[in-house]
């Protein structure tokens, strides 16, 4: 095989037939994924140079990949990497896959967090600096000027009479005639000089190349903005703090740290510490802090300090929710392949669930949000032990083939341990 020629197209041909004689769902998406993977292309670029061939290496690692997903393990595992919302998440075997559903979960956290916590009216508000404010800005001014000269004009000629024109001669300094003409002069000199002025100020200040340098003539904040305006200065954003349990490959946390960067930063716990290490992967990749996303290997909230204790505005996770009895009828390719650990949830579903319930209280401030996501047929009761909790506006949420995914409620009544 390896002396022969193999083109993508043929690869992608061979690949397509052989996994779907062994069975493979979507045999063209499979064969699709390894090929990018093993060369490097995006998935447009595969049917854009359909003609080249794979060399030796290419050809090691897409054999090596087949016969791993003809197994029945997990593209994502083989890969190496998945999608998650905006982000692109390293994937391995020991921790869970992200699914779609969890993006939803994602989206709940934000809608809440836009809503309740950060303060878009706020963000609205604040003056943005186009390269053209200077120059309308001076424009207006040479306009003022211009109005005021031709007033200035009229008032010195409305004070001539009839006589004094013609006792001075139409052709003295202070005549009617003379004194448009003047006004007519300095009018026109000072507008000249106002877009002189304008066109000074516009121009922007060159880098050494004369590339222009953003915002090297924006010297004024928000506050004195807002002050000219007669507005009011506009609030400050509140940092928001998020607190997942369960992060795995990180991609709850990392997501919400990304799409809200500077104005949310979130704590993640787990106990697998292969997950750990995954995680913390995926943030370095991301170019995010440990401030920003701070990983923990622990059991739940164990290792949250006293402190820490209700200040967090969420409570998320996806935690382990399948019933015992349902991990039996799983697909080979989760069942056989992924943890145990992340998916087991007892013979109801909600072991773990119930230990998160109970610590919500503790860990979330007055009005902050618990969010999970779980298994479609213990939504309803996970929805009950909510209200027999204490927790307010307890909401179930469908996810995209409209089946019960998501279970949220509020903390009204924060509790302390003594």
């Amino acid at each position: 095989m390896a002396n022969e020629i193999w083109t993508i197209k043929r690869c992608l041909e061979w690949t397509k037939e052989y996994l779907a004689e062994r069975g493979e769902e979507h045999p063209r998406l499979s064969a699709e994924w390894l090929l990018c993977a093993a060369t490097g292309l995006a998935r447009i670029d595969l049917y854009m140079r359909m003609d080249e061939t794979l060399d030796a290496a290419q050809l090691e690692t897409m054999h090596a990949a087949v016969v791993r997903r003809a197994k029945g393990e997990p593209l994502q595992y083989i890969t190496g990497s998945t999608q998650f919302r905006m982000i692109d998440v390293a994937c391995a075997p020991g921790v869970l896959i992200p699914r779609p559903e969890t993006e939803m979960l994602v989206e709940e956290v934000l809608n809440y967090l836009d809503a309740v916590v950060l303060s878009p009216e706020a963000a609205a508000r604040q003056r943005v600096e186009l390269p053209w404010n200077d120059e309308v800005e001076q424009a207006r001014k040479a306009e003022a000027a211009l109005a005021n000269e031709r007033a200035t004009a009229e008032r010195r000629a409305a004070n001539l009479t009839a006589a004094d024109e013609a006792a001075l001669g139409s052709d003295v300094l202070g005549s009617r005639a003379y004194a448009e003409e003047l006004a007519d002069r300095e009018a026109e000199e000072a507008a000249q000089a106002a877009e002189a002025e304008a066109a000074e100020a516009a121009e922007p200040e060159l880098d050494e190349y004369g590339i222009a340098i953003e915002g090297a003539d924006q010297q004024t904040t928000p506050a004195q903005d807002a002050a000219e305006a007669n507005v009011p200065a506009p609030a400050e954003l509140r940092t928001a703090r998020v607190l997942e349990v369960g992060c795995g490959t990180g991609c709850i946390s990392l997501s919400l740290a990304w799409e809200r960067r500077g104005h949310v930063t979130c704590t993640a716990t787990d106990i697998e510490p292969r997950a750990i290490d995954l995680a913390t992967k995926n943030r370095d990749a991301l170019g995010l802090t440990s401030d920003e996303v701070a990983f923990s290997l622990t059991n739940l909230v164990s290792s949250i300090p006293r402190e820490e204790w209700g200040t967090f505005d969420v409570l998320v996770s996806n935690p382990p929710y399948i019933p015992t009895d349902v991990m039996r009828s799983l697909p080979h390719e989760v069942k056989d392949f992924e943890p145990d650990l992340a998916l087991e949830g007892g013979a109801d579903g909600l072991d773990i669930f119930r230990r998160l319930l109970n610590a919500a209280p503790y860990m979330l401030r007055a009005g902050g949000l618990f969010a999970c996501e779980l298994y479609e047929g213990a939504l309803d009761a996970a929805a009950e032990l909510c209200r027999q909790a204490g927790l307010s506006d307890v909401r179930i949420v469908h996810d995209l083939t409209d089946r019960p995914r998501i279970v949220r409620a509020i903390v009204t009544e924060p509790k302390q341990r003594i």
